[in-house]
């Protein structure tokens, strides 16, 4: 049903209804963030990389032609947007951050039993953040899509223009290097 309301909303959007976006924003903002924030793994990059993401969809969205959904063409967009956010040096987005007097302040942890298990938890999330992190931008967008987005390899073979076979692989290949780094830190303790 929402692919047919997205349509919907494209067709109005071409006709000249801007609220047509505004109502496509709003479907999708939260999956996009989430996408962001899983390749990018800082909460500012990945409110930046979403807001750009909408902005280019905005730009092209006259131009689009329903062979694809439109969710897997929002998707292809975040992808690209934060592999290109990607490749900006470090320090570009922390020195624009910190001089519009913004603070870096970490996601609060999620409610756990107990301070050693909070604790325990929020190292294998910071260590599972930082393994997505060292994976090459292909293989970090197949195992986000796969793992955190719930995309079918089919839907992941579009979002990222690739073949099933090439989809496959790349998750499987991030599988086996992140349990080798996570392995590695754990063998360390």
């Amino acid at each position: 049903m929402r692919e047919t309301d997205d349509t919907a909303l494209v067709e109005r959007f071409k006709n000249g209804d801007e609220s047509a976006f505004e109502e496509l924003v709003r479907a999708y903002q939260d999956r996009i963030y989430t996408l962001c924030r899983h390749m990018l793994g800082d909460i500012h990059d990945a409110e930046d990389a979403a807001q750009d993401s909408f902005l280019k969809a905005y730009q092209h969205l006259k131009s689009f032609v329903p062979e694809a959904s439109l969710y897997t063409w929002l998707y292809r967009i975040a992808v690209n947007t934060c592999i290109d956010y990607r490749r900006k040096p470090f320090w570009e987005s922390l020195f624009k951050r910190f001089a519009e007097g913004e603070e870096y302040l970490a996601e609060p942890p999620s409610g756990a039993p107990s301070p050693d298990r909070l604790y325990e938890s929020k190292q294998m999330g910071d260590l599972l953040r930082q393994s997505l992190a060292r994976l090459s931008p292909k293989l970090r967008s197949s195992i986000v899509l796969k793992e955190v987005e719930g995309l079918s390899y089919e839907e992941i073979a579009e979002v990222l223009d690739i073949s099933m076979g090439t989809v496959k692989s790349r998750i499987a290949r991030a599988r086996d290097e992140l349990k080798k780094m996570m392995k590695k830190y754990t063998e360390q303790k």
